[in-house]
């Protein structure tokens, strides 16, 4: 473990930045609770998942190209990073679009006073393309600070554009709906207008996909990668999307219990953001070494691969154990009738200690899955690893304050 020390300190301090991040929006979701209207919750942390897992891929994918030296930090049609801005765009909007219909669907199902659809997939759309277009930035700079300083990124992407995720994610859809309410409020034909700036991105989608998918591939340069990225990528955002409205609708269940405890409401973005950043570190890393051919594939995880989960171990516990105590002080500071220290505590280190097992084995299980079927585990591990983490962490964090509260 001492020749990792060096991974781990990386590693570690974007964890904490992106726990010390997440906690601001953990803080703005405490006091934004009157714009929770129904299926707001189901929006927002599908937005959050959907969002880390488009924008993680790519670091992903950024990472390994670094990595085997086929990346330039150039814009110029046919490299690595173009090929990667112009798929995110695409998938972006497409995933905003499709979030916007499935959370209008599952609202449906558990809520009889439900928005319109239009209205859906307004707040999905507008809050999520700015979103990731923010994202999209960081993670251009993030490439050319690691570029230039010969950092491996794969150790700080993940964590830094899930916590930037969350931060600008958040806020932003609820900016979005913000603006819905004044259109509604200020105008009498509001139905209208949602629908025509809905159906407005949905053209420029169909439009965009189109020129994508009829781009002529060459074997000179990267030309058709945005292609094979939006083909390769889209059924598994699509199938991922579920597993991000499933963790959801857990969260929209527990939103009374939530609001009643600011300091689990504040948690909340910063414990999934982890699960989230851990598990992209990790499927980075076995990602680079499939790659590099020295990761040892088996039914049973090899030495590198336990090596890193050791690694993920120490810093899940340390960072847990960080977002445990700042999400109880920012408590203290803006909220009311929260539980013990003690309580709170035991909570977010006990739900992180099983989060990053199962963590552990399913990033190693999907990256090897992914090779056996020919696919590129940077384009499906993150997706993947951190759509079901959500899931999963978020019924595990559920389950251990359903045991201390």
């Amino acid at each position: 473990m001492k020749r990792n020390s060096a991974v781990i300190t990386m590693g570690l301090a974007a964890l904490v930045i992106a726990g010390t991040a997440d906690l601001f929006a953990g803080i703005l979701q405490d006091q934004m609770t009157g714009y929770l209207f129904a299926g707001m919750m189901i929006l927002i942390y599908s937005a959050i998942g959907m969002r880390g897992n488009i924008f993680g891929a790519m670091g992903s994918r950024i990472g390994t190209a670094l990595n085997i030296g086929t990346f330039e930090m150039s814009l110029r049609k046919g490299t690595v990073l173009r090929a990667n801005i112009e798929s995110a765009i695409l998938l972006t909007f497409i995933m905003s679009i499709a979030m916007g219909v499935t959370t209008w669907a599952a609202a449906c199902l558990m809520f009889t006073d439900v928005m319109s659809v239009w209205d859906f997939i307004f707040i999905s759309t507008v809050g999520g393309v700015v979103a990731g277009a923010i994202v999209l930035v960081f993670n251009i700079l993030i490439a050319y600070v690691g570029n230039k300083r010969e950092w491996d990124v794969d150790n700080i992407t993940a964590p830094l554009i899930a916590a930037i995720g969350d931060i600008v994610t958040m806020p932003l859809i609820f900016a979005a709906t913000w603006l819905y309410l004044q259109v509604e409020g200020g105008m009498t034909q509001s139905e209208t207008v949602m629908m025509v700036c809905s159906l407005i991105f949905i053209v420029f989608t169909i439009v965009f996909s189109a020129y994508i998918i009829k781009r002529k591939v060459s074997r000179r340069d990267f030309s058709g990668e945005a292609k094979r990225i939006v083909i390769q990528s889209l059924p598994i955002l699509l199938i991922c999307l579920i597993f991000e409205i499933g963790a959801g609708i857990t969260i929209q269940n527990q939103q009374d219990s939530l609001v009643s405890y600011s300091v689990l409401l504040i948690m909340l973005p910063a414990f999934l953001n982890q699960g989230n950043a851990l598990s992209g570190m990790l499927t980075s890393r076995l990602s680079s070494m499939i790659h590099l051919g020295t990761l040892e594939e088996g039914v049973r995880p090899g030495h590198g691969a336990y090596e890193n989960f050791g690694i993920m171990y120490v810093c899940a516990m340390l960072t847990f154990l960080y977002i445990g105590i700042i999400s109880y002080i920012a408590a203290l500071i803006t909220g009311e009738g929260d539980i013990g220290f003690a309580t709170a505590l035991a909570i977010i280190m006990i739900a992180g200690f099983l989060a990053t097992t199962i963590l552990n084995f399913l990033s190693y299980y999907v990256a090897i899955a992914a090779t056996k079927f020919g696919l590129d585990p940077d384009d499906h591990c993150i997706p993947i690893t951190s759509s079901v983490m959500d899931l999963l962490g978020s019924l595990v964090l559920v389950f251990v304050i359903g045991f201390f509260i």
